[in-house]
């Protein structure tokens, strides 16, 4: 069996508060590889920029799950309603005339925000 080396601890209580030797109050060979290693992104991130980066998420999200789908059926309605005045103008010969252009587009949005 091998004698443990002089450098390394042999219980927690035979640490004493000051150092016995200059070698022993250098740092272990591992903690100096963590030390001389460039620091990886996690540990550059500040809270500020965490946040930062949370607050871009939840954007994402809104975007994504609220106006874009929100947008889709308003412009998606707005062209099925164009698209049947022209079958209806093609096929008939009666004209579709929008009396009230803002009442027409608030009837829109409305109907499009109603079932989401």
């Amino acid at each position: 069996m091998s004698s443990p080396s002089p450098n390394s601890p042999k219980s927690p209580s035979s640490h004493s508060p000051t150092p016995s030797s200059p070698i022993d109050s250098l740092p272990d060979s591992a903690s100096s590889d963590t030390i001389s290693s460039p620091p990886s992104e996690a540990d550059t991130d500040s809270d500020a920029e965490r946040e930062w980066k949370e607050s871009l998420q939840q954007l994402e999200l809104l975007l994504t799950m609220v106006l874009v789908p929100y947008a889709g059926k308003y412009f998606g309605r707005k062209c099925a309603y164009w698209g049947w005045a022209k079958y209806m103008q093609w096929k008939y010969p009666v004209e579709i005339v929008v009396t009230s252009p803002g009442s027409f587009k608030a009837a829109g949005a409305v109907e499009a925000a109603a079932t989401l």
